[in-house]
């Protein structure tokens, strides 16, 4: 095959075809792998929620969502019924301001309020650190059993009444957030 000339308009005509390929191959990979991400998370969401419930035997009502000031998107709550009467909910939520971003989890409450459970969906955290998060509120900084309306749910550091990951102050002040709005929302839902 013959060397083209190098001149502006075949660089132009090079360029602009290795683009279509390469925008024609991301396109196609995007359509293949697209339906199997989103029912991946949609399992792994639906899996969150079961685990949160604080009665593993309780119906799971339709999602409602419920905005809070200050929030641009809304959180969305799981109604847990037994017997006809609500006795808690999963709740997912969400804070902006972590270490890495986003951070958001679905947090489970009992009527009251209290901490059932909680499985980080999604974050960003620094590994070895802030990513630990989950495994830390279980372990050390143990939220399970408590209230909201009766514990502080900011680090020890800020005066609160739970300790923070060691080295990661930022991320447990996003993940206390977060269930903190997630029982304002709890709260909000079973007042309407």
């Amino acid at each position: 095959m013959a060397k083209l000339e190098s001149t502006m308009k075949n660089m132009v005509l090079s360029l602009t075809l290795v683009a279509l390929v390469a925008s024609g191959l991301l396109g196609g990979v995007y359509a293949l792998t697209k339906e199997p991400i989103d029912q991946t998370t949609k399992n792994d969401k639906d899996k969150a929620i079961k685990a949160v419930l604080p009665d593993k035997d309780a119906l799971v009502g339709e999602a409602e969502e419920i905005t809070l000031d200050g929030y641009a998107e809304p959180f969305v709550i799981y109604p847990a019924t037994k017997n006809g009467e609500l006795v808690g909910a999963a709740i997912e939520t969400y804070d902006n301001n972590g270490y890495g971003g986003k951070i958001k989890v679905m947090v489970g409450l009992k009527i009251d309020g209290e901490v059932s459970d909680y499985s980080i969906l999604e974050t960003a955290e620094t590994p070895g650190l802030g990513a630990k998060a989950e495994e830390w509120f279980r372990a050390k900084g143990n939220i399970k059993g408590k209230n909201p309306a009766k514990d502080k749910f900011t680090t020890t550091k800020d005066g609160g009444d739970i300790d923070a990951i060691t080295a990661s102050t930022i991320t447990s002040r996003a993940f206390l957030t977060s269930v903190q709005k997630a029982y304002d929302a709890f709260m909000k839902y079973q007042n309407k």
